[in-house]
């Protein structure tokens, strides 16, 4: 029974997740599979992989042939270096202890690097967040100034017809009086 370590999708449209699992070749993408190692969300970033890396490793020794996606998981998460850091062990070309000194070096200089990315990302995002709040405190500055600007012509405007108004209304009175005295 030809056995492939891969995916099997789930989630609705637009908004896929996957399960990591082992399953028969011959199955359906989404049907039935001998275990379930665990999941993968690419909608994030840096994308989300939690499976049980022991039980992938196993499997990958047994003989389980991981899809080229799942192949990439594997190693960007280290199984397929524990895979050949073991096959060293078998072949006693170097020790356990060894092999496990070298594969947390490993493990320490890619989390560093995975918790780089996200510092990184994050410091994008809030400098970005930073420049639209500056370019919308400039564009509503000058809508200020624009509307400030429309305020003071509008009242200049209206200033000399004021002006104009007051002086016949202080004229009327006395017509209307110099009327009614004749």
């Amino acid at each position: 029974m030809p056995v492939k370590i891969r995916l099997a999708r789930r989630g609705r449209k637009k908004a896929a997740m996957y399960d990591i699992v082992v399953a028969d070749s011959r199955s359906p993408r989404d049907g039935r599979f001998i275990e379930k190692l665990g999941t993968y969300n690419p909608l994030t970033n840096p994308a989300s992989i939690n499976f049980n890396e022991d039980k992938a490793l196993d499997w990958v020794l047994k003989g389980a042939q991981p899809t080229d996606t799942v192949k990439a998981m594997l190693s960007y998460t280290g199984v397929m270096f524990r895979k050949h850091l073991q096959i060293g062990v078998l072949k006693g070309a170097i020790t356990q202890e060894q092999a496990d000194t070298r594969y947390q070096e490993w493990k320490a200089a890619k989390e560093a690097k995975i918790t780089g990315k996200k510092e990184r990302l994050s410091t994008e995002k809030s400098a970005k967040q930073q420049a639209a709040l500056e370019a919308e405190a400039r564009v509503n500055a000058a809508r200020a100034e624009a509307l400030r600007a429309r305020a003071a012509e509008a009242e200049a405007a209206n200033a000399p017809a004021a002006e104009g108004d007051a002086t016949e209304g202080a004229e009327a009175p006395a017509a209307d009086a110099t009327e009614e005295q004749a």
